[in-house]
């Protein structure tokens, strides 16, 4: 009844692909986590869809759900409605009620603490869209949620209660001067009553929230099938990644229950399917054992790998670091996550190498090690234990995805297969290219429950 999509590495894995191929299978397609710092793109019809925040699965007609976990910024979400609307396509988009919302005090300060962060090298890397700020309130009570934009007295009680705490933040402790700064109606109640209220209106003329839990419940009462969609990926979890360079939210598939409102009973009898990418890349900083970058060559392995991959932040447009697969790293995510099954991107994008390599464990004091250790100083400390592969050839992918995985170069193909020894999950699918056709598909996790 459920399949949940999680991203197995640093993010940036490719999860929309197969989050629209399996989507087709579902009737509603679920975000359970993140804001719009989660870029991902999408490509159907020859055409190119750059989505932050819509589910993927809304390109494909199906009810698209923003749960409780996540946190919403009402603009970013009309926009890209609008924008898809002015596309041709019909999206229908629903927020959990609980879901709290991104206000524009989250953003500036968010730009601010970054900057801070950065001169002691504890940069998150954010994307600055107000998504650490938001889960903050949260936690410390005192946000706003998407219910509360309904009702205006409420709406007003809570700005009235936030907004000075947000503004003595800014101006005593960082030196901000906002009646004097662009930023100004970032901390003020009115402004901020006024665009979201307006927001409050939109909501609920176009009945777009729900009770996400009821609401889910009743459509699997009803027998219908639910895709839970991850944003970012395991190792920037922030309970199970790469503290403090990570996420502000739970990524993993236990992230599905709490951020939706249906039981772990109901996640853990489903499919869990882990996205991988076939190398590692990240943005931000920190730690990275196999990062290509310890000379020229390498650095020019890497350029290469970008440049063909793509890899340049949806949401950012910041390139990318680059770095051979991190099996450590997987083994790690199939632990935290209890993988089903995987699906492997971007083996095209290896093609045509001199050597390809795998980071297959980490020599940490003199020992091998075949995890990640639980803080990240001590992954600092780790050097990777390579092992090399025999490379595989420029191919014509376009007749690879239609001819199916014996078509797949038979070097490539003793890669994959390493890969699912070491995770201990079947491969579901192969991605050889950004399109939706583009990708070998080996079974479909709803056929298999």
């Amino acid at each position: 009844m459920t399949v949940t999509i999680v991203g197995s590495q640093l993010g940036d894995e490719g999860k929309g692909a197969l989050v629209d191929i399996w989507g087709g299978d579902a009737d509603v397609v679920v975000r359970y986590q993140g804001g719009d710092n989660a870029g991902h793109t999408v490509v159907r019809d020859g055409n190119e869809y750059k989505l932050s925040l819509v589910p993927s699965g809304a390109v494909r007609g199906k009810v698209g759900i923003l749960g409780n976990g996540c946190v919403v910024n009402p603009e970013t979400l009309f926009d890209e409605l609008d924008t898809l609307r002015e596309k041709g396509l019909d999206p229908d988009v629903r927020i959990a009620r609980r879901a709290h919302a991104i206000l524009p005090y989250h953003r500036v300060l968010d730009g601010i603490e970054e900057e801070v962060k950065s001169d002691s090298d504890l940069a998150a890397g954010t994307t600055k869209r107000g998504i650490g700020p938001t889960y903050e309130d949260k936690a410390g009570r005192r946000g706003i949620r998407i219910g509360d934009m309904l009702d205006p007295e409420v709406l007003r009680d809570r700005l009235e209660y936030v907004v000075p705490q947000k503004r003595d933040l800014a101006e005593e402790i960082y030196g901000l001067d906002i009646a004097n700064s662009e930023h100004a109606d970032a901390f003020d109640v009115d402004a901020l009553f006024e665009t979201y209220n307006e927001y409050g209106r939109r909501f609920r003329e176009e009945s777009m929230t729900v009770n996400c839990g009821d609401f889910l419940g009743n459509r699997l009462d009803d027998g219908d099938e639910l895709l839970f969609e991850g944003a970012q990926g395991t190792s920037i979890d922030i309970d199970h990644g790469i503290y403090p360079y990570v996420t502000s939210s739970n990524p993993t598939a236990g992230g599905a229950a709490v951020g939706t409102g249906v039981g772990p009973t109901v996640i853990g009898q489903g499919e869990v399917v882990g996205i991988v990418k076939a190398y590692l890349s990240r943005v931000g900083t920190g730690p990275l054992p196999t990062e290509l970058d310890g000379n020229e060559t390498e650095e020019e392995l890497a350029d290469f790998i970008r440049e063909k991959g793509g890899e340049f932040g949806t949401v950012t447009g910041r390139p990318r670091r680059i770095g051979w697969l991190d099996i450590p790293m997987l083994r790690h995510a199939a632990r935290a996550n209890g993988f089903t099954g995987i699906a492997v991107n971007h083996i095209d994008v290896l093609a045509g190498l001199d050597e390809v390599k795998v980071g297959h464990a980490y020599e940490l004091d003199g020992e091998e090690i075949e995890t990640m250790p639980a803080t990240t100083e001590r992954w600092g400390d780790c050097e990777p234990v390579l092992k090399s592969f025999e490379p595989w050839p420029e191919v014509d992918w376009a007749a690879v995805a239609e001819e199916g995985y014996e078509a797949i170069p038979a070097n490539a193909r003793e890669y994959l297969e390493y890969v699912s020894r070491e995770v201990g999950a079947p491969i579901y699918a192969i991605g050889v290219g950004p399109g939706r056709e583009e990708t070998v598909v080996r079974a479909n996790p709803f056929d298999s429950q």
